[in-house]
């Protein structure tokens, strides 16, 4: 027999070394068998090699020492090279036949497992061996995995166990029990709870894989994903184990807490490259200057890291930097850093701003609104007019966004006529006159409080006005009325919207003099190429190949980024998904609603994030109930100005109350449940807690 025709009918026991190659064994079977050359738990068995004849003398040998001529049922599972690697698991891709009996049924067990090697579409079948051990009649079994995926922490472990051998588990015909430890094998939490007598495994059963766990990462180099089995008397066997391949993305230790928070209300919409220049920046400075002159945050803090930013073109805000989440060490904020100089000063200016604030803000509202009545249509702006435009427009829009924060801050909530209400009136009048949008627009312009900016579409406002009713129209004295904070924000939206109809306007000149042959394509430059092209220099070299950002999904209320950018959601262990924030006294009874298709009679109104667009829906809806929001934003001013109960802050609210769902919400205590059986996902009752 040439060497060719041995290696081609031959059998290797997993003990041996030729076991332990995975080019010929497969890679489930190289890494059960050096498993078992470092004294891991391993059922033994045999493999018939990739390329091998499986009805060689040498294959009905080995079946027979093994099964014991028959007395033993096998498991012959396949073993590729192309399966559990360190990149792709290809997890139940190929064939496993359990509980084989007799010579025949083995025969067929294999010709099974080897044609699972071919692939669908015509590829060349992936090269297969088999790997067969003795069945093992098994009381618990599961997965072990010896890092956290869902989390991405390779401190952490997961174990999920069912009673019986892992198939079923790994099939996904059962739900096992999932059990939390620590790396050493301390039980962190077990999913779902159950009392200690109906667990599948006791602490001492998750103290050995932990120890099992351990050893394998130890031999492999990295984490495993194993599969065990515990048989009757209790002994602990490795019958798989394989790399993890898709550990989800983990944040760095210290990374931020970031969210949409209250800046999603002043820039709802994914924003492109130029919008983040003109818009996002301004915001971010204004912010840190009004951190600054509270003494709320150190300045080297200020200064590496930027209050607001934007990840796919989505505006976030550092939620701890804002005070939006209690500080992560209490004892440590209570305990104030800064030196006593600096606060004594701090503590002094914050005293003067409380009186001397309106009157600054209105010397600045002031100052804004001349120089914007100065202002020409832009057609009629020359070059350097359209620069100077553009470069006071970001400093006022840091100015404004730094007095708007601190009257927040240090005015209060003050009643009165609120931006979002005057603007509602203001575009119902002009609706019943029949009046186009620009035409509300040039006669109203607080009507811009109710659209989001943009350099590339004139704005576009509500439609529906059929329920908005009172007070003020046109843009005098219901604007004159206005509150600091109010009047500064609605500041804040007309110096964005001149920004975007001055670079509109750059955008047609651009067009005209054949240097963009696109207009829109305006947006996807930065602000040093704007004014660069404003001063008839080149455009970029690959704008043309640059792509406009698409609508992109919201960000999460609350996350921090992973390396590459990644967007991780934050898990709370002390805020219970849900627990919400009440805005706006009263408690009522209602039918939720998305603001989409027919509104019920007692519509709920449920979302995202407290969209100023919305605005026209509040006066023909029950309540309110917000994901992400804040107490002084636009619509929770508004809904305490129409007394409509408003709930914001409440995790997953879109999600947990879709259409339909009957909702109890109290807007004093933040409490919102939804009935039983009326929509909520799966029929159970759900409820946010104060």
């Amino acid at each position: 027999m040439t060497a060719i025709e041995e290696r081609t009918t031959r059998t290797v026991s997993l003990d041996a070394p030729d076991a332990r190659r995975s080019a010929s064994a497969g890679a489930k079977a190289a890494h059960l068998a050096r498993a078992a050359h470092a004294g891991l738990p391993v059922l033994p068995g045999f493999v018939i090699p990739y390329g091998s004849d499986s009805d060689a003398p040498a294959v009905h040998r080995a079946w027979r020492e093994l099964s014991a001529d028959g007395a033993h049922a096998l498991v012959v599972r396949s073993s590729s090279a192309h399966e559990d690697t360190q990149d792709s698991s290809m997890a139940g891709q190929f064939t496993s036949v359990l509980d084989v009996r007799g010579w025949e049924a083995f025969r067929a067990a294999v010709r099974t497992v080897l044609g699972s090697a071919r692939r669908p579409g015509g590829d060349p079948p992936a090269p297969m061996a088999v790997l067969v051990q003795r069945m093992l009649p098994a009381t618990a079994g599961g997965v072990l995995f010896g890092a956290d995926p869902v989390e991405g922490r390779d401190d952490r472990m997961l174990v999920s166990a069912v009673r019986g051998g892992p198939d079923a588990l790994v099939s996904g015909e059962q739900s096992g029990t999932d059990h939390h430890l620590t790396r050493h094998g301390r039980l962190l939490r077990t999913e779902p709870p159950e009392p200690d007598a109906d667990l599948v495994l006791g602490r001492a059963e998750l103290h050995r894989l932990a120890r099992l766990a351990r050893h394998a990462r130890q031999l492999f180099g990295s984490p495993q994903d194993i599969e065990f089995a515990f048989d009757g008397d209790g002994k602990l066997w490795l019958l798989q184990s394989r790399p993890i391949t898709a550990m989800a993305a983990r944040p760095p230790r210290g990374a931020r807490l970031l969210g949409p928070g209250p800046v999603a209300e002043t820039l709802p919409d994914a924003l492109q490259p130029l919008e983040e220049d003109l818009w996002v920046l301004p915001m971010s400075r204004g912010l840190a200057a009004a951190l600054d002159i509270g003494a709320t945050v150190p300045r080297r803090r200020l200064r590496a890291l930027p209050v607001v930013r934007t990840i796919g073109g989505r505006v976030a805000a550092d939620l701890e930097l804002l005070g939006a989440v209690p500080p992560r060490h209490r004892f440590l904020h209570l305990v104030n850093p800064l030196p006593g100089a600096r606060r004594l000063a701090a503590a002094w200016r914050v005293g003067r701003l409380h009186s001397v604030l309106p009157q600054l803000a209105l010397d600045l509202l002031a100052d804004v609104d001349r120089r914007l009545a100065e202002t020409g249509p832009p057609r009629e702006l020359d070059r350097a007019e359209l620069i100077a435009l553009l470069r006071w427009a970001r400093g006022a829009l840091v100015a404004l966004h730094a007095q708007e924060a601190l009257a927040g801050a240090l005015l209060g909530d003050a009643r009165g006529a609120t931006s979002a209400g005057v603007a509602l009136s203001a575009l119902a009048d002009g609706r019943e006159r029949g009046l186009t949008d620009a035409q509300i627009i040039a006669s109203s312009p607080v009507v811009l409080a109710l659209a989001p900016p943009s350099v590339t579409t004139p704005p576009r406002l509500p439609r529906d006005t059929s329920s908005a009713t009172g007070g003020s129209s046109g843009y005098g004295a219901g604007v004159a009325s206005l509150p600091v904070r109010e009047a500064l924000r609605l500041r804040v939206r007309w110096v964005q919207e001149l920004q975007a109809r001055l670079v509109r306007e750059t955008a047609r000149r651009l067009a005209a003099r054949g240097a963009l042959a696109e207009p829109e394509r305006v947006a996807l430059l930065r602000w040093p190429e704007l004014i660069t092209a404003l001063r008839h220099g080149p455009l970029p070299g690959d704008l043309g190949e640059r792509l406009a950002r698409t609508a992109s999904a919201p960000l999460p209320d609350a996350f921090r980024l992973a390396d590459g950018g990644v967007v991780v959601p934050e898990r709370s262990a002390h805020h219970r998904i849900g627990a919400g924030q009440g805005v706006s006294a009263g408690r009522v009874t209602g039918t939720s609603w998305d603001g989409g298709g027919t509104r019920p009679p007692d519509a709920v109104l449920v979302v995202r994030t407290l969209d100023p667009a919305l605005a026209p829906l509040l006066p023909a809806v029950t309540g309110l109930v917000a994901q992400t929001g804040s107490p002084l934003s636009h619509l929770a001013v508004l809904a305490r100005e129409f007394r409509l109960p408003a709930v914001v802050g409440v995790g997953d609210a879109v999600r947990r109350f879709p259409p339909g769902t009957r909702l109890t919400l109290d807007g004093t205590t933040g409490e919102v449940s939804a009935e039983s059986g009326s929509g909520c996902p799966g029929g159970q009752e759900r409820e946010v807690d104060r």
